[in-house]
């Protein structure tokens, strides 16, 4: 069982950079990352046997490359059979590189197969089920559990976003063009890691095997990238949040707010790294979104006790945040510490300014909710806690807004 854990690590780790590295050499994204699945298959079920070799990636870039050009072989005619397989050798497949070459798998081919995951012409959502594949190296049927969503859709979603990119390029985008695609790859981790911290629909809150795989491969691309600030931020946000995750839910799997989380559950270690990357990504730059939201992560997270959070300090973090990156959740985020510092009332005039933005938002009456509980009005709250319930997917936190109203309604006479 040991050995079988040990070899499902590896093969994960391998993944992206085979994939990059077939892809890189003969082309064609789809093919390639079919031959690339079977050579992974053909591990799982050797290597608990016989023990990974000696180099497991050139194993199974070897036994990728034959399963290609052998489908490659069986969809053409002779003639064209051969003439393909020499169209797609590499120039050089027979000539030994230059002194300081060679044709060993980059690490920067994770990151380029990032990139063409995270291409602008995919969905979101096909770009989020593409990542998952080629560079998480999660399954179809693991990909569905995950986002809670058919097999047969997320195959499809996976299908056209191949065909899309089909004929694309396999490199690092220009300089002009290189941060409107890193900040798309950002985004899907950022969105993966959202998912798993907190399900939008289903009966389990945290997914954490999603939050995980966001979290390993922002990890990955800051060993690509150690010195871009988003990117950093970005690693440290996830670790600050999914750091207090052994306490978010009680033993019947029930919401627990953070004001009332048992604060010596969270990860001492993930915060510790956490606190160390804000640090350390405040000093990369300009401070973007990722940047300025793990600040305030950390903040919550060095408070011992609810009432010792530093209310003051993350209101001025908002402020910041929501001048340079208009976004209504982190105005929605803005309007509960202006709470916590103004007073319920004048946190809740920044979520009327909210509503046409975000009309029908489940998180919109909820923060109104609790702030009408703060101001004393339970009438009001305990309306908006029940309209919040209606509009949320989740089944955790449909019962968690459920008991806050009924906590609130007054016993019959």
């Amino acid at each position: 069982m040991k050995r079988t854990t040990e070899v499902e690590d590896l093969l994960r780790l391998h993944a992206p950079q085979v994939l990059g590295a077939v892809v890189r050499r003969y082309g064609h994204f789809g093919p390639a990352e079919d031959a690339v699945q079977e050579a992974l298959l053909a591990a799982a079920r050797q290597w608990p046997e016989t023990g990974p070799p000696d180099n497991p990636r050139g194993w199974l870039i070897r036994v990728a490359s034959r399963r290609l050009m052998d489908a490659l072989r069986a969809d053409t005619a002779r003639r064209r059979r051969e003439e393909s397989a020499a169209a797609l050798l590499p120039r050089d497949a027979f000539t030994t590189p230059p002194p300081g070459e060679s044709r060993a798998p980059s690490e920067d081919d994770t990151l380029t197969l990032l990139f063409l995951c995270c291409h602008p012409a995919l969905t979101p959502a096909a770009q989020i089920a593409l990542t998952l594949r080629a560079v998480g190296g999660l399954t179809t049927a693991e990909i569905a559990r995950a986002l809670l969503v058919p097999e047969a859709t997320t195959a499809q979603r996976i299908s056209r976003a191949k065909q899309k990119i089909k004929g694309q390029p396999f490199r690092q985008p220009g300089p002009e063009d290189r941060d409107r695609r890193l900040a798309a790859v950002l985004q899907v981790l950022y969105l993966i890691f959202n998912e798993g911290y907190t399900a939008t629909s289903g009966p389990a809150l945290h997914r954490a095997d999603l939050a995980r795989e966001a979290i390993r491969l922002t990890r990955a691309v800051r060993r690509l990238l150690p010195r871009e600030g988003a990117v950093t931020g970005l690693l440290a946000l996830m670790l600050l949040t999914d750091a207090r995750s052994p306490a978010r839910t009680g033993p019947n799997g029930e919401l627990i707010p953070l004001d009332e989380q048992d604060r010596t559950r969270w990860d001492r270690n993930a915060i510790a790294e956490g606190t160390a990357l804000v640090e350390e990504a405040l000093a990369q730059g300009p401070a973007g979104a990722y940047q300025l939201q793990a600040a305030i992560a950390a903040l919550h997270d060095e408070a011992a006790r609810a009432e010792d959070t530093d209310w003051p300090q993350i209101l001025a973090l908002y402020d910041v945040l929501v001048r340079r990156v208009p976004d209504p959740m982190a105005e929605l985020g803005r309007a509960v510490a202006v709470a916590m510092v103004h007073g319920p009332s004048a946190g809740l005039a920044e979520v009327d300014a909210l509503e046409d933005r975000l009309a029908g938002h489940h998180r919109l009456d909820a923060v109104r909710a609790h702030l009408l509980e703060m101001a004393g009005d339970t009438e009001g709250a305990r309306a908006a806690y029940r309209r919040a319930a209606g509009r949320t997917l989740s089944v955790p936190e449909t019962r968690y807004l459920r008991a806050r109203a009924a906590r609130l309604t007054p016993p019959p006479p």
